[in-house]
């Protein structure tokens, strides 16, 4: 049974699968195999949407984790962070969009869209990855006092 524990990891994981659907995607597109690009983005897209809910969950669920790094690692990490939430937010709806455009044959607007998230979702995916790793097996969280 999952626990509420294992989201952290599991979402971790999911920023992976998504990151590979989106290259995979990518180079498909690239090769003109389109059944395979739609393929691969909408199953990217369908993994981002499962990641966005267990996130949700951890955090309406979870314990808030602060970062335990100190030094220098301090504000890179939290640089990292800030553009990574910052960055994501904006994922699900230009994500929604694209896609949407793709499906619908629409395929002037969704490659103008496309070159927009496609770098923000690769960063957002990646980001997500550091932010985990630091967080919780490099250096550590400390449990907030209250």
């Amino acid at each position: 049974m999952i626990e509420l524990n294992d989201l952290p990891a599991i979402n971790a994981t999911l920023n992976v699968i998504a990151l590979v659907l989106l290259i995979a995607g990518f180079v498909n597109i690239k090769n003109r195999r389109i059944t395979a690009h739609k393929r691969f983005m909408v199953a990217a897209f369908c993994v981002s949407m499962v990641f966005l809910g267990t996130y949700i969950t951890y955090r309406i669920f979870g314990h808030e984790k602060r970062f335990g790094g100190q030094g220098w690692i301090r504000p890179v990490y939290f640089f990292i962070l800030i553009t990574h939430v910052t960055l994501a937010v904006t994922v699900p709806f230009l994500a929604g969009r694209t896609l949407y455009l793709g499906l619908r044959g629409r395929i002037e607007k969704h490659r103008r869209l496309a070159r927009v998230t496609f770098p923000i979702w690769i960063y957002v995916s990646i980001t997500g990855v550091i932010v985990y790793v630091f967080l919780f097996q490099l250096f550590g969280f400390v449990e907030p006092v209250g």
